[in-house]
This record gives structure tokens, C-alpha cells and sequence, in this order.
């Protein structure tokens, strides 16, 4: 199983997650305004990633999920105060607003199984390569400031 650590780009995880949402059995809870509210939650998932994404290119680091390796800043300003995965956490996000967007209950199985695959096989190689790069900063860091949220 070690074998898919860091293979799929997250958004390609997110994507597949997405299209599977949309073959689940129904289990509809449309209520009024739940496009609204799922269109609101997307912009805040894009939020997210865009923030993120804003402060790794400031920090002069890389944002390629594939190689950790190649960080050369440890961010935890911005958004990173709050969480040490916020473009995972707007995928999440946007996962979330789809399910909503669909009015479908059964869709929202998917949201587990989308973080315990980032979990498992992204973030926790990630911070396998953090933690060696950046020793002792990234160890309070991980104390400091949670997974998710």
C-alpha cells in the first residue's frame, strides 16, 4: 500500500471523489436555498486553496504535493495558523458544496473516505518529509496547529 504514497495528485483524488458522489444511490434533503448555501461553501473551499496557494508562492516554495521534499519554507502564517492543510481542506470543502449541491445524503459517505485517503497517503508522507527538512520548527508547528481544523 506504500506503493500510492504521494502517487495521485490530490485534486485527481478530489476529482475522482467528486464523480463518485454522483453515482451513489439518492438519498435526497433538498431544502430551500440549498444551492445557495452549496455555492457559498464552494466559495469558501476556493478561498481556502486560493489563500494557500498565495502564501506558498510568497514563501518561494514549492507547491507540488508529489515532492515535499523540495519545500524550502515552512509556512504557517495566513491561512496556516489555522490549519497545516488548507488547500486539502478546500477540497474538502468543495467536496462538501457538491454533496450539497447534489441534495444528496448518501453523497456525503465520500467526504471519510476522501480524508482517510489524504490521511493515509499524502499528508502523512508529507509531514514524514517536513519533519525531517525542517526538524523541531515543524514538530511545534504540528503541535501548535491541527490536521484539519
Amino acid at each position: 500500500m506504500s506503493r500510492l504514497e504521494l502517487r495521485i495528485p490530490p485534486p485527481v483524488v478530489a476529482g475522482v471523489c467528486a464523480l463518485l458522489m454522483g453515482f451513489v444511490p439518492e438519498l435526497p434533503f433538498a431544502f430551500p436555498g440549498h444551492r445557495a448555501l452549496a455555492l457559498a461553501l464552494a466559495g469558501l473551499g476556493i478561498a481556502l486553496g486560493v489563500a494557500a496557494v498565495v502564501q506558498f508562492k510568497r514563501a518561494r516554495t514549492t507547491i507540488h504535493p508529489q515532492d515535499p521534499e523540495k519545500s524550502t519554507a515552512l509556512v504557517t502564517s495566513g491561512v496556516y495558523r489555522f490549519t497545516r492543510n488548507p488547500m486539502y481542506l478546500g477540497m474538502l470543502t468543495l467536496l462538501a458544496a457538491w454533496a450539497l449541491w447534489l441534495a444528496n445524503a448518501a453523497a456525503l459517505i465520500v467526504l471519510p473516505l476522501f480524508v482517510g485517503y489524504l490521511n493515509r497517503f499524502q499528508i502523512a508522507p508529507e509531514e514524514r518529509a517536513l519533519q525531517a527538512r525542517f526538524g523541531a520548527a515543524f514538530a511545534d508547528y504540528r503541535r501548535a496547529v491541527r490536521r484539519w481544523i
